[in-house]
């Protein structure tokens, strides 16, 4: 009985033995997995609130975005009122000028701006500055339709050929001289004869470095002798909107 009994202990020690070891194992298993749950818990969490992040970000981005492509969109429709702008005033110079025909001026539309070029024919004397009787018709008439578009810019450019100015005795010593001379002769007449506002017009002298032929053959210097009106709409509201876009 008392081996009996000694072996019946052993055998409850050893089942308290395995029974404790068994505990053990599945107290660990239960908090391992309460520690990776809040593991995984945290890390939702975590990318919870960097998805919300990156969505607020994308919301502004989106904001930002349309507000752009809403002054593009004023932007495009404010040039394409500009360009037909421009084409009406081209338009009314042409019908103001038809009494003078293409080789003494024409009349094209070009990046936004209209040009007048004006024959030196039209306009001078060989080596002259001084404007002529229908020279002065033509700016007469342009001037008129000038003074009604009050909101467009004036450049007027002289321009000539490559052959060296002839007497340079006098104030003209030069092409440059005479390009000078001649633009700011016809701008004066557009001030004090036809009343164009002066701080509308801007005169300048290109001399020979701006030609639109070949100075190789008479025809080709006859075009480069010239007096071009330049006028440019006000773009103002155009940079406006640029000055928002970027």
């Amino acid at each position: 009985m008392q081996n009996e009994l000694a072996f019946a202990k052993k055998q409850k020690a050893d089942g308290d033995k395995v029974y404790d070891n068994m505990k053990k194992r599945f107290d660990d298993l239960l908090s391992s997995s309460s520690k990776e749950k809040n593991n995984l818990s945290q890390a939702l969490n975590d990318k919870e609130t960097e998805l919300n992040k990156k969505a607020s970000e994308l919301d502004n981005i989106a904001a930002e975005l349309a507000a752009k492509q809403k002054r593009i969109d004023e932007l495009e429709a404010l040039i394409s009122k500009k360009d037909q702008a421009v084409a009406a005033l081209k338009k009314k110079i042409s019908d103001a000028l038809t009494g003078f025909n293409s080789s003494e001026l024409t009349v094209t539309q070009k990046d936004g701006k209209v040009y007048v070029s004006l024959s030196d024919k039209l306009l001078f004397k060989s080596g002259s500055y001084t404007v002529d009787v229908r020279g002065k018709q033509a700016l007469s008439k342009l001037a008129e339709v000038l003074n009604k578009q009050t909101e467009i810019g004036i450049m007027v450019e002289g321009h000539t050929d490559n052959k060296p100015y002839g007497n340079t005795s006098g104030t003209i010593k030069n092409n440059w001289d005479l390009s000078v001379m001649r633009a700011s002769t016809v701008a004066t007449l557009l001030v004090e004869e036809n009343k164009v506002d002066p701080k509308r017009i801007v005169p300048a002298g290109h001399g020979e470095f701006l030609p639109v032929d070949n100075n190789e053959s008479a025809e080709g210097r006859s075009k480069n002798r010239r007096i071009e009106i330049v006028l440019s709409p006000d773009l103002g509201e155009i940079f406006k909107i640029l000055d928002g876009v970027k």
